[in-house]
Formats: C-alpha cells, sequence, structure tokens
C-alpha cells in the first residue's frame, strides 16, 4: 500500500509539474504596439534603445516549422520579437507563407507552390529544420495577420507577391502597426508611401548612395527601419553614424553568416558584437540562441521598455 501510494504521489507531483510547465508554455513576450505611430516610436533609434531579435522566416528551431505560426509562438514564449516572413500565392491567389517557391524543403509535398490551390495546401503538413514532419499546417497571411495583433510585428519579405496585393491585405486588415512591408529600394517605398502614408518599411539601405536615394525621394525615416546587409564589418561606422542621426534603428541579418558558425560561443561571440558595434537588431534564424545571447547588452534603463511586455495566450 506504501509503495503504491508513494507511486501514485510522485505521479501526482509529475502532473503537477506538467501543469505547471504547460501553464509557463502559455505566456508569451508580446510588444506593446497598438497603433503606426506606436511602431514608428519604437523603430525610431534614441540611443538608448533595447536591442532584441527578429525570427529570419519566422525563426528556425528544432519541431517549429520555418514560417508557421507555431515558430512564432515558440520563439514569443523565450523572447520578444519581430518575424520576417515569407508571402507566396496559391494557384487561387491567396497568399500564403512559404519561403521556397517549391514544397520539397519545408512541407510533405513537392512541385511549386503556385500549381496548387490553398484547400490543396492545407492537406500538407510542415517539416522543421531537421526535416522532421509536424503536425503543422501551412498557414496563410490573413491568419498570420490576425494572429500578430497585440503580440509583435510581421515583416513581409519580396517574393511573387504583386505590390498591389501586399498593400491591399494591409490596409483590410488596418495592420500598419503589426505589419511591415520589405523594401529592396527607394522607388519601392515610394510606390507603398504614395498610397499609405502608415506603412513602415524594413529598407535595404546597404550604402550612403541608397541612402541619399530614400532622402532624394522624400521617404520619411520615421518610416523606416534600415537593412544594411549580413556582415558586421568597420565599414559599416559611418553608414550607421549617418542613419542614426536621423532616427534610424541599423539591422544586421545573420542568416546567412553567423547563424553558420560551427559553435555556440563563437556564434554568441557574434551575436554580441553585432549590437556593440553599432546595430539595433539581429535578424537571425536562431531566433531564441540569438536573444539568450545579448541578453548581457541589455539596459537595465531605457524608454523603450514601455513596448516590452507579457501575455497568456
Amino acid at each position: 500500500m506504501i509503495a503504491w501510494y508513494k507511486k501514485l504521489a510522485a505521479c501526482g507531483i509529475a502532473i503537477a509539474m506538467s501543469g505547471t510547465m504547460y501553464a509557463q508554455s502559455n505566456t508569451i513576450n508580446v510588444l506593446n504596439i497598438k497603433t503606426a505611430k506606436d511602431l514608428r516610436a519604437f523603430f525610431k533609434y534614441t540611443g538608448k534603445d533595447v536591442p532584441f531579435i527578429s525570427g529570419h522566416r519566422g525563426g528556425v528551431n528544432v519541431g517549429f516549422p520555418e514560417n508557421s505560426i507555431e515558430a512564432f509562438e515558440n520563439t514569443l514564449r523565450h523572447t520578444p520579437a519581430t518575424f520576417e516572413i515569407d508571402p507566396r500565392l496559391t494557384k487561387d491567389s491567396v497568399i500564403v507563407l512559404m519561403h521556397d517557391a517549391t514544397l520539397n524543403r519545408t512541407t510533405t509535398g513537392t512541385g511549386k507552390v503556385g500549381d496548387y490551390t490553398l484547400a490543396e495546401l492545407k492537406q500538407l503538413y510542415l517539416k522543421d529544420v531537421e526535416g522532421n514532419v509536424t503536425k503543422f499546417r501551412i498557414p496563410t497571411l490573413e491568419e498570420a495577420i490576425i494572429w500578430s495583433k497585440g503580440k509583435t510585428v510581421l515583416i513581409l519579405d519580396k517574393k511573387d507577391v504583386p505590390f498591389e496585393m501586399t498593400a491591399a491585405i494591409i490596409a483590410k486588415h488596418n495592420a500598419e502597426a503589426n505589419v511591415m512591408v520589405t523594401v529592396h529600394s527607394a522607388k519601392e517605398a515610394k510606390w507603398y508611401h504614395d498610397r499609405n502614408r502608415e506603412i513602415v518599411f524594413e529598407a535595404f539601405v546597404k550604402t550612403q548612395k541608397a541612402l541619399e536615394e530614400y532622402e532624394a525621394l522624400g521617404i520619411p525615416w520615421t518610416h523606416i527601419m534600415a537593412y544594411v546587409g549580413p556582415d558586421n564589418k568597420p565599414e559599416l561606422k559611418p553608414l550607421y553614424a549617418n542613419l542614426n542621426k536621423r532616427g534610424v534603428m541599423c539591422m544586421i541579418s545573420t542568416a546567412p553568416t553567423y547563424d553558420k558558425l560551427a559553435s555556440a560561443e563563437e556564434r554568441a561571440n557574434a551575436y554580441r558584437a553585432i549590437i556593440r558595434d553599432g546595430a539595433s537588431l539581429i535578424e537571425a534564424d536562431r531566433s531564441i540562441e540569438a536573444a539568450d545571447a545579448i541578453k548581457p547588452l541589455l539596459p537595465a534603463k531605457s524608454k523603450k521598455k514601455k513596448f516590452f511586455g507579457k501575455k497568456t495566450i
């Protein structure tokens, strides 16, 4: 009887611990951004900002497929973050999230995304970074936008979706506070800005010449977060200075470079160096690992902390 009771008690403790872990897993970090004005304030460079992570392809972590809402939530359980995602068109002109033009690498399907209807794509399962099939399905951009409100900011990369459709879905959902658009040039930014003065951009500004082009076309710096490239190099110092004095935060993407370093220690050192050398945020495949690495660099005090909170989902 005593042995049986001990087993039951141990089982009860395990269940209780499991319940606690479940409760904890339902608490996520969120960005308190309610309006487009808030979003512009969040990205304004002040010199006393809180460095943070943007999950490349939504964050690439084992068990959670890229470009999935489940991956976003998994990252947010560990750190506040924005998410760079990849919109693509289905055969029936619905926007879904998929980095590649083909399904082979990240789903149980094969062939081109654009050769399938949404209903057909919803029958497939997503694979994680190691190729393991998960229970998760391909989300639509609309599903992701609705989910993201009050939690995070989605940054739409440029794939095969026409500008008109991107602008329309943002307007439809009044999503200027929780959706940004990636633009590769000042001309692209002007196209969107002429149609919607509230949209904020992740803008390619890799050179002084590019900076001057945005300025010449009258794109407000209040509406820009600058992507300066994948390499943390000394030559960026003057560009950082010129963008920062215009109130612009700068971002380095480590997906093609430092995320691929062999050891966790090498990667951590690279992530910290990026922030120390002048970038305000890092776009990383390894979203959780990068966030952990830069924690020692978070300021004790910053007015930007008002934008960071937690929520139970």
